[in-house]
């Protein structure tokens, strides 16, 4: 089995379970990111060692330190099979709560970084897509230019549960009354009139050109 399908199964299990999240992180990607954060503000998830290796680590680790506030980066899978069922920014969230300390967290996973502000005055993008072939190291830089620290911005804590379903929109079909039928039969009979009377109007001028001509040739 492999440990992307294992980490898949262990966050459905503690998901179906209803074990409190924020009280003891169930998912374990969260863990594992909180615990490498104690000692390091990058976390790469065994699956992308291979994309992130010593030299893009060491440049995301640069970015990491460029920030003009604290900044915590996770590298992980993501999808709408785990608990955030596609809501990365979601994700996010949770892994600022579990960490409890301020600044910027990020997500990547290799395409899309992801990103959201907790209880830090700053402004950060929901989401950055990569260019074809930008390294990892470039994708976090080209993200974390766009971090912003300003007073003007509320501090706030991040968002830690599901957005609310969208209302969906309804709407009466428009009512059909004898009114609408009146209007709309005069209208068509007002506008067959006057199409009528001037196709009229051209049969007769042609037929009265025609029999001028006729009457000059005998």
């Amino acid at each position: 089995m492999s440990r992307r399908l294992l980490l898949l199964l262990m966050a459905t299990v503690a998901l179906l379970s209803g074990t409190a999240w924020a009280a003891d992180p169930p998912d374990p990607r969260i863990t594992a990111a909180t615990a490498a954060w104690a000692n390091d503000p990058l976390y790469v998830d065994p699956d992308y060692t291979s994309v992130v290796d010593a030299t893009q680590a060491a440049e995301m680790l640069r970015a990491i330190e460029s920030a003009p506030v604290p900044v915590y980066v996770a590298v992980v899978p993501t999808g709408e099979w785990f608990p955030e069922e596609g809501d990365t920014e979601l994700l996010a969230g949770r892994l600022a709560a579990a960490n409890g300390k301020p600044g910027v967290y990020v997500v990547m996973d290799g395409t899309t970084t992801y990103g959201t502000e907790h209880e830090v005055k700053a402004y950060a993008r929901a989401s950055d897509y990569a260019e074809a072939n930008q390294s990892m190291g470039s994708q976090l830089a080209d993200y974390l230019a766009n971090v912003k620290a300003d007073d003007r911005y509320d501090a706030k804590p991040a968002r830690t549960e599901p957005l609310p379903p969208r209302p969906e929109r309804t709407s009466e079909p428009d009512r059909f009354t004898t009114r609408d039928a009146i209007g709309n039969g005069l209208g068509g009979g007002v506008l067959g009139l006057m199409s009528g009377a001037l196709l009229a109007g051209v049969v007769l001028g042609v037929a009265a050109m025609v029999a001028r001509r006729a009457g000059g040739t005998r």
